[in-house]
């Protein structure tokens, strides 16, 4: 019955994205069926195999040994705001960002991250049958994060059209900052977040190229990736320092706002319908969790989580899931859990368009204009990923 119901959910999202397609006769379907055939088989191995395991259970332990690192500075700073095995949300899980964009700082400044993202964007591009600079943005966006991609490729943003703007946009809304993904792996299982940057990597690639299909000629496809300006080793690592603090605090500001706001919501809610706010959300949201295929007695808790983090932010959505009392089962977590690894959010859509709008005021506005066309396919990515995942556990 499962197969069933995800192969109908993997039509649902196919012919949703189809259905809003720019232009239904440039849609080229066999890169697309080659990217979901191999999101089918990466997710397998790093779900089921022993091969998986050991990658990601690699992957996982170097973020622990690194989370480590970062509590040591953590603790010298703060160590004594909380007792003795307590856990605070800002100080577990936020302040370690500002060590791990420290690394990617130093990365970065040792040319190893640009070789990297440049060739592996090089290989997808043959893949994906798209341009060079979607294939390099894709992957510098689920490395630098959702507004800083957007620096490196600034000599192309103002000359490029407004379908290749949206396939950019579409790459940094559904990925996730590498910088984050350690305090991701705090909330919820490593073996999801490993899982979900993987598929989500080639579900923006298949839902841009259904929804935007395009052709870039040779003349096009040109990668230009920007160079940042040059500074010395420690100016370099005061900035990204600075600059983890800066998202820790942006974070944390949302999640408190955020939360509130819920709260409030589902106050007032209960005391008019009798109903959470999030319940509710949970009953409209719950058919599309049943065709990612979460049983039937747990859409509703599932879906409610689901459809938080779209109307707030993932770490809502995370932190929902990590201390939520409903017990759901493993294949439902993991459903949910995959589909909660993105930027996905309403609230993405203002950073997105204020980090283009930096760069180039007339780009920005564009960005601002198609907001909820983004929104609306980088959820579909996630649709996509966590159906899969349901196929597959």
């Amino acid at each position: 019955m499962k197969y069933i119901i995800g192969i109908l959910g993997l039509i649902v999202v196919l012919g949703l994205a189809w259905i809003t397609s720019t232009d239904k006769k440039k849609v080229k379907y066999r890169p697309i069926v080659i990217m979901v055939i191999l999101q089918f088989i990466l997710g397998f191995i790093l779900l089921n195999t022993g091969v998986g395991n050991f990658l990601v259970g690699g992957i996982a332990n170097g973020f622990q040994l690194l989370l480590k690192c970062a509590a040591e500075g953590v603790n010298f700073v703060f160590g004594g705001l909380v007792n003795a095995n307590q856990f605070t949300f800002f100080i577990g899980v936020l302040l370690p960002i500002v060590f791990i964009s420290a690394l990617i700082g130093i990365l970065q400044h040792f040319k190893i991250l640009p070789f990297i993202i440049k060739y592996i964007g090089l290989g997808l591009s043959k893949i994906n049958g798209m341009g060079k600079l979607e294939s390099y943005n894709g992957v510098a966006a689920a490395i630098l994060g959702q507004s800083e991609v957007f620096i490196s490729v600034k000599k192309e943003l103002g000359l490029l059209p407004e379908h290749r703007l949206y396939t950019l946009c579409a790459s940094a809304m559904s990925t996730v900052s590498m910088s984050i993904v350690g305090s991701y792996m705090v909330l919820i299982k490593p073996r999801y977040v490993v899982t979900a940057l993987v598929l989500n990597l080639f579900g923006g690639f298949i839902i841009s190229s259904i929804i935007n299909p395009y052709t870039v000629t040779p003349e096009e496809d040109i990668l230009i990736v920007q160079e940042e300006k040059k500074q010395s080793f420690f100016e370099m690592l005061g900035e990204y320092i600075m600059d983890g603090f800066k998202v820790a605090i942006i974070v944390g500001a949302m999640l408190i706002g955020f939360v509130a706001i819920i709260a409030m919501i589902n106050m007032i809610f209960k005391g008019i319908f009798g109903i959470s706010f999030q319940n509710l959300l949970g009953y409209v949201f719950s058919p599309f969790a049943i065709l990612m295929g979460v049983p039937f007695k747990e859409a509703i808790p599932a879906a409610s989580i689901m459809a938080t983090k779209l109307v707030s932010n993932e770490f809502v959505a995370m932190t929902s899931l990590a201390t939520s009392t409903i017990h759901l089962t493993t294949r439902t977590t993991a459903i949910v859990s995959v589909f909660l690894v993105s930027f996905a959010n309403f609230s993405s859509i203002g950073i997105i368009s204020g980090a283009v709008k930096g760069l180039n005021e007339k780009q920005g506005n564009v960005v601002a204009r198609f907001g909820l066309k983004l929104l609306f396919g980088a959820t579909l990515v996630s649709v996509l990923t966590a159906t899969i995942v349901g196929l597959i556990v």
